[in-house]
């Protein structure tokens, strides 16, 4: 099993990607710890997945872009299924469409707080923690096309999500010596609770699709077994690096000019 004994903690874990990602994980092999924020039958479900794996799982409610929520979340996982090998940044929130002329500073700061800020509260205690155990780890961090392509009405979104991109760059030249990988996964248009409204309605789908080279959006899976190979020993030799998985998205950028 790639990921046998492992201890991984999936931040947002209780639907959609990081539902996924800690299905896939557990299958691997690992235990895991769900973070999440309100949806406690969502994080129940992936707890049900992870024990059908034979995997033990944790619980830990609460906002991860609060110091207190991640101490708790780091000595719940400990204590319960021992020191974490692997963190996935994965809970974030989306725009609701407000161009930069009529964003409110406390909605730019709410979506920088959970997209950016929490993040790197979390990347913060894992180095101090694998630190202290004398290195060796896995970060991925969960960012999106926008962490390149502009949105107009997304532009918080984007700066979050570009943030953390830099983010991740930084970090894994940091820890390298620690022998701690860190990359970054950039989703498309999946179809997760967040997006299913627009895949769900056929005249959203027949504007959008046609960006799409693949012609359909993604699934929560497909992204989970790409993080299962960059939490495994055969990307040992990868860090600092985005994945892109959008069905061909971003080849489309720039298309007409």
């Amino acid at each position: 099993m790639r990921l046998c004994d492992r201890t991984a903690i999936v931040t947002g874990a209780d639907s959609g990607i990081g539902q996924a990602i800690a299905t896939e994980f557990a299958k691997a092999g690992a235990d895991i710890a769900i973070l999440f924020h309100t949806d406690q039958a969502g994080a129940e479900e992936t707890r049900r997945r992870v024990e059908a794996a034979g995997r033990r799982a944790v619980l830990v409610q609460g906002d991860v872009a609060e110091e207190a929520t991640v101490t708790r979340l780091f000595e719940e996982t400990e204590s319960e299924l021992g020191e974490p090998d692997i963190l996935v940044n994965n809970a974030g929130i989306g725009q609701s469409g407000s161009q930069v002329a009529e964003l409110g500073p406390a909605e730019f700061d709410r979506i920088l707080r959970t997209d950016l800020r929490g993040p790197f509260l979390c990347c913060r205690a894992f180095v101090r923690c694998r630190r202290n155990l004398g290195g060796h780890g896995r970060i991925i961090n969960i960012t999106s096309v926008h962490e390149a392509i502009p949105s107009p009405g997304a532009a918080a979104y984007g700066a979050a999500k570009g943030g953390l991109l830099t983010f991740t760059r930084s970090l894994c030249l940091e820890v390298a010596p620690d022998r701690i990988n860190v990359n970054a996964i950039a989703p498309g248009l999946i179809h997760t609770d967040m997006t299913r409204a627009r895949v769900e309605d056929p005249a959203v789908m027949r504007k959008q699709l046609p960006h799409i080279p693949w012609g359909r959006p993604g699934y929560p899976d497909e992204v989970a077994k790409l993080a299962l190979y960059l939490a495994s020993d055969e990307a040992d030799y990868v860090t600092g690096q985005s994945f892109t998985i959008d069905g061909g998205l971003e080849m489309n950028w720039g298309q007409g000019a």
